[in-house]
């Protein structure tokens, strides 16, 4: 919301600053209390940085495939994350080596982002959230699930198979993998974004029930989530309301799937059993096929 009022531009530059220091502070105090309180740090400036970010793309007059390049970096810098943070650990012996290269990676972006302009705000009626939140309430709740998803797969499924744990992570990284292809080519296509949710929907949960046996299922999941992400994404330009806060939610809806789901999961693996998990959670993805029709969501564009 802020950066509606105050531009893109200074929140960009501000997370990716608070992304240097705490990185920096970080590899100083690397344990104990500090250690949390430098992640809250962290976690502040890739707040700022994303949201700010998407609502710049979505803004601008190209949005679905602006869009689609933002969030495909933004898995490509998780699959990194996941790979190179692995592997550096073992050839530093040291797990502040990722923590190293992403910090210095954060320089570069930073001298960069000196390029970037103010995209146009100009025929987007103002946020009025109270009435956002009303309205596309079942939108949002889609995002978390289906986009969270992901995560209560990837949390689960480790403990799951019990594989090696480089081939897990290898495993594990072609959902994001999937993902950043889908949020590349989907954008190229003419997709209603309603209906294009109710059918990734089914097929999610097709695709999760699959997880519990194969795999080979979990590039599907990613690539699903893909899809349902440019879905909405495109769904919210189209409302013609300020992306700032529409980006927001957005993101706050995805990472409190993450958070929630994956805790879930976790859950009802640990007390029933991690069958009893995958039903669930494919349950809760077919649900959302349902419920996203009941939303009173409007399109301005």
């Amino acid at each position: 919301m802020a950066s509606d009022r105050i531009g893109r531009v200074p929140l960009i530059r501000a997370g990716l600053l608070l992304t240097l220091a705490s990185g920096i502070l970080i590899l100083l105090y690397p344990s104990g209390l500090p250690l949390l309180v430098f992640r809250g740090v962290e976690g502040l400036g890739a707040g700022l940085f994303v949201s700010a970010a998407l609502a710049w793309a979505n803004s601008h007059p190209s949005s679905g495939q602006i869009s689609g390049y933002v969030m495909a970096a933004q898995n490509l810098g998780l699959v990194v994350g996941l790979l190179a943070a692995g592997w550096l650990d073992v050839a530093f012996g040291s797990h502040l080596a990722g923590i190293a290269l992403f910090t210095a990676l954060t320089v570069p972006a930073l001298a960069m982002s000196v390029t970037i302009r103010e995209s146009g705000h100009g025929g987007f009626a103002r946020a009025d959230l109270p009435a956002i939140v009303r309205n596309y309430f079942w939108l949002f709740t889609a995002a978390a699930v289906l986009v969270g998803m992901t995560g209560a797969i990837a949390a689960i499924y480790p403990e799951y198979t019990g594989s090696d744990p480089s081939l897990l992570a290898l495993q594990l990284a072609t959902i994001n993998i999937a993902t950043i292809v889908a949020v590349l080519i989907a954008p190229r296509i003419t997709l209603r974004p309603v209906p294009t949710i109710q059918v990734s929907s089914i097929l999610m949960a097709g695709a999760i029930l699959a997880g519990y046996v194969t795999p080979y299922a979990l590039p599907v999941i990613g690539g699903l989530a893909g899809v349902i992400i440019v879905a909405i994404l495109a769904f919210l330009a189209e409302t013609k309301i300020q992306q700032g806060a529409m980006a927001g939610l957005f993101n706050t809806a995805t990472y409190a799937g993450f958070t929630f789901l994956a805790a879930f999961a976790g859950l009802v693996a640990g007390e029933f059993s991690f069958l009893t998990a995958f039903l669930l959670l494919a349950g809760m993805a077919a649900v959302m096929a349902f419920t996203i029709s009941g939303c009173q969501c409007e399109y301005r564009g």
